[in-house]
Formats: structure tokens, C-alpha cells, sequence
């Protein structure tokens, strides 16, 4: 997979924590956005639904950070979302800070596919 590829190339990381990461981030705009959006999303990124289902389950750790966060006020919400990721970023053997390295890869990758409209829906659905 394209994206695949360029995770690892780009951040130094695992075709599999390439995947998991990804598909961590792709379900949480899974999530946030419809059906329909996210589905325009998905037309341009193949092997989503692969990268989707090889995500771990974000566990605990991400759920307390993710709340703890939240109860910061409505203006961290996206510090929320992606504090939420930590714990499944931790399974896939990476610190939460890969989780900023690995945003901006998939929006460029997503605008390269798809223009800037689908780059611009998945930065919301991640922020």
C-alpha cells in the first residue's frame, strides 16, 4: 500500500505500525464524520478498511487521557480526540508524539489523492 510505504519511509516506523497508526487515525474520522464523508475519504486511500481493522483498541490509558483532556474546555477538543490514540499508539510500540508525525503525513497523502476538500474534512475530523 501506497500510504503504507510512505509511513515508513518518511517517520522510520513498522509496515505494521504503519498500519496500526494509520488506521487509528482513520477510525477516529471514521467516527467523527458520516458515511458519505467518510467515504469520499476512503474512494481515494487504498486498503483503508485493512488499515481500520488492524488498528488496536486504544485501551485505558487513552480513554483517561482522552477524558482528562476533554475536561480541559470545549477549545482542547481535538487535544481529546487524539490524546484518545495514546494507548493504541503505546500497543503498536510508539509514544504519543508519533501521533503529530503521522497527521501530517495522511493529510497530505489524502490531498494528493483527492484535493484539497478531502484534506481539509479529514484535518477536522482529526482536530
Amino acid at each position: 500500500m501506497e500510504l503504507i510505504k510512505l509511513l515508513t519511509e518518511k517517520l522510520g516506523v513498522s509496515q505494521d505500525q504503519a498500519q496500526g497508526g494509520a488506521g487509528l487515525l482513520f477510525q477516529l474520522a471514521k467516527d467523527k464524520l458520516g458515511p458519505e464523508d467518510f467515504g469520499q475519504i476512503a474512494q481515494q486511500v487504498p486498503g483503508i478498511d485493512a488499515m481500520v481493522e488492524s488498528a488496536p483498541e486504544s485501551g485505558m490509558l487513552g480513554s483517561a487521557l482522552k477524558g482528562l483532556a476533554s475536561g480541559l474546555g470545549g477549545g482542547n477538543a481535538g487535544l481529546g480526540n487524539l490524546a484518545g490514540l495514546a494507548g493504541g499508539f503505546s500497543k503498536l510500540g510508539m509514544d504519543s508524539g508519533m501521533i503529530g508525525k503521522f497527521v501530517p503525513v495522511l493529510l497530505s497523502f489524502v490531498q494528493a489523492k483527492g484535493g484539497e476538500a478531502l484534506k481539509g474534512m479529514l484535518s477536522r475530523a482529526l482536530s
